[in-house]
């Protein structure tokens, strides 16, 4: 069996017990053996300026940046706040955008996965989130949105469980692994 591919999970939301990172916990111990996870903290992150984009980058802006560079794949699970991606989520990108022809984010596989409490399931945000990343020459998976309605009543003792989505998102983690495994055919990995 080849090694795991290594993802970069990052929570749109920074809420004690917050409903994206349940679902985004949730999703990585499904993807397993298949992936392993690590965790951003872009609650760490100053708000974006380009006055300190300048090296030496603060150290939490430098370490984000590392994590991103050091995946395979990226997941990103945010919430919708007034029909939009929450502004730390939003900061987050920014910071890692930058150059724009060579930021870590440039040819990163991205899968997308919203939800609210509203049975939209936080559609919008994930428009914008696809435009987002888009502008920034990251690669959004093409798989059919991912969007969690209703997720507060799929929490149990802080754990997401919806078999059905997760399944759901699952098929996206497929396509996202088979477009990672073209990546790194000419490196000899994951065959």
């Amino acid at each position: 069996m080849s090694a795991p591919f290594h993802l970069l999970g990052i929570s749109g939301s920074l809420r004690a017990g917050a409903f994206s990172t349940a679902v985004l916990e949730a999703l990585a111990d499904a993807s397993v053996p298949h992936a392993t996870c690590e965790y951003a903290d872009i609650g760490a992150l100053p708000h974006f300026n380009q006055d300190l984009y300048v090296e030496p980058l603060p150290p939490a802006v430098a370490r984000f940046r590392a994590q991103i560079a050091g995946a395979d794949g990226l997941v990103i699970s945010s919430p919708e706040y007034n029909h939009g991606v929450p502004g730390v989520l939003k900061n987050a990108l920014d910071w890692a955008s930058r150059p724009h022809n060579g930021s870590p984010l440039k040819g990163k596989p991205v899968l997308i996965v919203t939800s609210s409490q509203a049975f939209t399931g936080g559609v919008r945000a994930q428009y914008q989130l696809r435009e987002a990343l888009a502008s920034a020459l990251a690669r959004p998976v093409p798989t059919p949105e991912i969007v969690i309605g209703g997720v507060g009543a799929k929490i149990v003792d802080g754990r997401f469980h919806d078999p059905f989505t997760i399944e759901f998102a699952l098929n996206g983690f497929a396509t996202m692994f088979e477009e990672m495994k073209r990546d790194t055919r000419g490196a000899g990995a994951h065959p």
